[in-house]
This record gives structure tokens, C-alpha cells and sequence, in this order.
């Protein structure tokens, strides 16, 4: 990659991008691209302006290539835009923990009148009811799914099988995307990780991961 191409962070749920600083420096030294991070506000805004927000931010950058590496929901921030604008100029795509169905997580902690005033618009339109998506957008996807169980999210929805602690792996799956990988990392953990880092460039660079 140059400096020419650029990579966009889209955060998760209650975070800012700032937790992504780490994964963002180690991307820019491995590839040698412009990283960037798109902030948004999952709680008082709905997909629709979220989108919005993120095609003028793509669209003021006007880059030759553009990549995109989503945290946890904000894959489906990603996959949105795509669904909303057709793919930008071209570049691939990195899913980290992104709940690709519904979140079992996400729904039990909704029962709770509090905290689903906290998780917000977004939340309510992506993660409480099941999608049957579908990757058919003209640039490849990674996927990486976390198998460590340590999160809240454990506790919540009692997985009986592989998760981060917030995301299993059966819901990371989504039909189409170029490939999958399981590390044993959790679900904020995939984000100080090393290997995870390597991983996300690998793909970015070659169109897989090394571990495929």
C-alpha cells in the first residue's frame, strides 16, 4: 500500500474510536496508509444518519482507495453504507466481532428498560431482531471472531458456544464474505491484540488472512 490509500475505523457500541488507537497505529505502520477513525453516536442517532455521516467523511477524504475496519456494530455501520451508496472506491473490508445476525447479548440486555434506552436507535434497528444478510458488495471481506470469553455479554446470553465474552462466532458468520477467522482474543481484547493487527493488515494487503 502508499500513503495514498486510506483505512477507515468505525468503533462499536459506547465507544469513540479513541479505543481503536492502538489497532489503528499498528495498521498505518504495517501497510503504509492514511488511518483514520469515524466517530458517531450509535445512542441518539439511527443507521440512516449514521450512514450519512460516514458516506460524507469517505467522500470528503476522496481517496483513489479507500479500506474499512469495523469494531463490533460498527461493521454493520459499514455494511449499511454499502447497501445505502454501492461500494466507494475500491479497498477491502475487515469485520472485527461484528454481530453479523442478531446479538443474543445485545437482546437479553434490552430486557432491561435502562439499559436499552442506553444502547439506542442504531442498536434497536440491527442487533434485537435476526437479518439474513448477505455480503454482495464488489470488494472482499474478512471476518475475525473472537473465541475468548471474557464480557459481560457472557453472562447475559449464557453462549454454549465459542464467543468473545459479547459475540459468538456462529453470529460473526455472514454468507459471502471472502473468509473467517477464530483467534482467542475477546471482545474489546481484539483490539490491543498483536495477532489480531497482523491478521486485519494481511487481509487488507492480500485479500485473505494468513491464518485462512
Amino acid at each position: 500500500m502508499s500513503a495514498s490509500e486510506h483505512i477507515i475505523y468505525v468503533h462499536g457500541l459506547w465507544m469513540s474510536g479513541g479505543e481503536g488507537l492502538l489497532l489503528r497505529h499498528r495498521l498505518a505502520r504495517e501497510l503504509g496508509a492514511q488511518v483514520h477513525a469515524f466517530s458517531y453516536s450509535a445512542v441518539t442517532h439511527g443507521m440512516e444518519q449514521i450512514t450519512d455521516a460516514l458516506h460524507e467523511f469517505v467522500s470528503a477524504l476522496a481517496p483513489p482507495r479507500v479500506h474499512f475496519v469495523g469494531h463490533s456494530l460498527g461493521g454493520l455501520v459499514i455494511y449499511r453504507l454499502f447497501e445505502r451508496f454501492g461500494a466507494p472506491p475500491p479497498g477491502r473490508v475487515v469485520f472485527l466481532g461484528t454481530p453479523c445476525v442478531a446479538s443474543r447479548a445485545a437482546l437479553q440486555a434490552s430486557q432491561s428498560r435502562f439499559i436499552s434506552a442506553l444502547m439506542g436507535r442504531s442498536v434497536a434497528e440491527e442487533l434485537l431482531t435476526p437479518h439474513e444478510r448477505r455480503w454482495r458488495f464488489a470488494r472482499p471481506l474478512g471476518i475475525v471472531a473472537g473465541s475468548y470469553s471474557l464480557g459481560v455479554g457472557q453472562f447475559l446470553a449464557g453462549f454454549e458456544e465459542d464467543s468473545d465474552g459479547t459475540v459468538a462466532v456462529s453470529e460473526t458468520r455472514l454468507p459471502g464474505a471472502t473468509d473467517h477467522i477464530v483467534v482467542p482474543v475477546s471482545h474489546m481484547g481484539m483490539l490491543v491484540s498483536a495477532r489480531v493487527a497482523r491478521e486485519s493488515a494481511y487481509f487488507l494487503r492480500e485479500g485473505r488472512f494468513s491464518l485462512g
